[in-house]
């Protein structure tokens, strides 16, 4: 099978960076909420919801929220290349305007 000619291979496409942010941020969030739940279903009791219920809400609170934000911080990170974003990394990464120290000269 040829090889196809020109571009090279492209990276993710923001809206990948954002199913890879969400999902990362969920699995860690389900294990912190597991953590929490247990520890609190250990120290408070399980309420009239049952032991699983109760903690199935805390997994399920907790994934969704980190999952959340995580893909939003994701999507926010996304490298970009356009025109306005090159200006001002170079704006930022060119050498400060120092003034060059002067002689002490006592009149």
């Amino acid at each position: 099978m040829p090889v196809p000619v020109g571009g090279g291979m492209a990276g993710p496409s923001t809206f990948d960076k954002l199913k890879m942010g969400a999902m990362m941020g969920g699995t860690v969030g389900v294990i912190i909420g597991f953590i929490f739940g247990s520890v609190n279903i250990m120290r408070y009791g399980a309420g009239p919801n049952g032991v699983m219920r109760s903690l199935g809400q805390y997994m399920l609170g907790s994934g969704a929220t980190f999952g959340f934000f995580m893909g939003i911080g994701s999507t926010i990170r996304t490298e970009t290349t356009t025109q306005q974003a090159m200006e001002a990394f170079a704006r930022a990464q060119r050498q400060p305007l120092v003034m060059p120290r002067q002689k002490y000269r006592p009149s």
